[in-house]
């Protein structure tokens, strides 16, 4: 069993996952209880495109395991949409809906728009300081100002460790340094921005986003080099989130097992525990490296 962080996928809803993560016979209304039986957190992307109704909410609390943590992310009417005007109503209809979840509830991710820039800062400390205490929340920024490493940063910062938000850590240092054809790997180039790499914690639950290539063997030296960073933070009594992603997910899981057997080599203080086991007989060829 996983202890003293949480590490999950973008998504648990993959039907290629079928016969390698999953079992042979899975079928979508397993998938989340079969993801949950491994992996202790997930990214939930489905909040971002509209909020699902509370009966959704209460159906994947029965169905996940009692040590899961969903990590939803604000809808983008709130984000990107409004750029945080004007969104009081909108914000407490996410939280109201979200809280549901009880302690299945994980850290609340805001993602903001890649044209989000120093101009909106005011606006930005205004919306976090009427966030209520009672959740946990990661703010994303993706406009160069914020990794300025001069005013606008530690500014930035200063206010995310004052209020105890975790700042998000975007790694695509792999996924950019990747020379493909492959229209997933492309895609995925296209769709994630080449973010200045920021290692950075600034309050109890470090949350650090992973794109790497699709394959597990090639993204094993910067998880490496990440899991210095996550050791770190685990034995300072932090419960840092841990999520990987690929151009096509095929391997993700597996990406996330190996960085945690990684990570139990790193650590001094606080044991991770052991990756659950799934059925290794399906797992795809390409694993048979390790």
């Amino acid at each position: 069993m996983i202890k003293n962080y949480f590490i999950g996928c973008p998504i648990w809803s993959n039907k290629d996952w079928v016969g390698n993560f999953f079992t042979t016979k899975a079928k979508p209304k397993d998938f989340l209880k079969e993801y949950s039986n491994v992996l202790n957190t997930v990214e939930g992307n489905s909040t971002f495109y509209g909020l699902p109704k509370i009966e959704t909410f209460l159906k994947w609390k029965e169905e996940s395991q009692s040590n899961f943590k969903f990590s939803f992310k604000f809808p983008q009417s709130i984000s990107h949409n409004r750029r945080l005007v004007g969104t009081e109503q909108e914000t407490t209809r996410f939280l109201r809906t979200v809280e549901v979840l009880e302690d299945k509830l994980g850290i609340l991710f805001l993602q903001l728009p890649p044209f989000f820039d120093k101009s909106n800062f005011t606006t930005l400390e205004s919306f976090l300081r009427r966030l209520p205490k009672s959740f946990t929340f990661a703010i994303e920024v993706r406009h160069k100002d914020f990794f300025d490493e001069s005013e606008n940063e530690i500014r930035f910062n200063e206010l995310l460790e004052e209020l105890g938000i975790n700042r998000v850590m975007f790694d695509t240092q792999t996924l950019h340094s990747i020379r493909s054809n492959e229209i997933s790997v492309l895609e995925a180039q296209r769709k994630k921005p080449k973010v200045v790499e920021r290692i950075v914690s600034t309050a109890e639950n470090p949350f650090l986003r992973f794109v790497g290539y699709n394959e597990v063997e090639p993204n094993l030296p910067r998880l490496n080099y990440l899991a210095n960073f996550v050791a770190k933070w685990i034995d300072e009594g932090k419960k840092p989130f841990i999520f990987m992603h690929s151009p096509t997910d095929l391997f993700a899981p597996q990406i996330c097992k190996e960085f945690h057997k990684i990570l139990q080599s790193k650590v001094k203080i606080n044991s991770v525990g052991e990756f659950p086991n799934w059925n290794r007989s399906n797992e795809p060829e390409q694993l048979n490296l390790f």
